[in-house]
């Protein structure tokens, strides 16, 4: 069997600004790089062989303070940014929701029915988080981490288990949080959204 440890990125800057990020980037914030090296110290036991980020600082950083504390390197991975919101990145988010309060509601209902007016094409989204999902069970390692964006890592666990990306939305990961997907033929969810190791 193997096991995918799917982190998401230590809270950033923007993410404690509430600031729809997407593309955009900004680093960790002080206790970001605290959550990451907690994160750190809860994989420590679990044999992981591999680890790979999205090139984007918040997850890059991430990635860095834990392969520094599991002794082990850090490959990067392009197809593991974030989905581009387009125009509408940089703003607060809940100053989208009451400005535009019906597209904000439909698109997180069903991304793919309702996109942003100026977002990355789902279609173009779905490709690339395909791609990395076909290579991610050809790996030999058995123990992988994989660090990166909400809306990323969302669309691994939908695609892989089948939702669709439909339900983008409907999965939640916080900051730092850990998601183990188990393959063997198919792929479990084993546990979804783990924070426990940030008490």
């Amino acid at each position: 069997m193997k096991r995918f440890y799917l982190v998401r990125h230590a809270q950033s800057e923007f993410n404690e600004k509430g600031i729809f990020q997407g593309r955009l980037d900004s680093d960790l914030t002080p206790l970001g790089f605290v959550q990451a090296r907690l994160v750190a110290r809860f994989l420590s036991d679990k044999g992981v062989e591999r680890l790979v980020s999205s090139p984007q600082r918040r997850a890059y950083k991430t990635a860095l303070v834990i392969g520094d504390v599991l002794g082990i390197g850090v490959e990067v991975d392009e197809r593991l940014r974030e989905m581009s919101f387009g125009d509408l990145e940089g703003r607060r988010f809940w100053d989208l929701v009451e400005e535009e309060r019906d597209m904000i509601l439909n698109w997180l209902r069903d991304p793919v029915r309702h996109p942003l007016p100026t977002q990355e094409p789902v279609e173009s989204f779905e490709k690339r988080v395909c791609s990395f999902l076909e290579d991610m069970v050809s790996w030999r390692e058995r123990n992988v981490v994989i660090v990166a964006h909400g809306g990323t890592l969302h669309a691994i666990v939908c695609l892989a288990t089948g939702l669709g990306l439909e339900k983008l939305w409907r999965v939640h990961m916080d900051n730092a949080s850990v998601t183990l997907l188990e393959f063997d033929r198919s792929f479990r969810i084993a546990y979804l959204n783990r924070r426990c190791h940030l008490i």
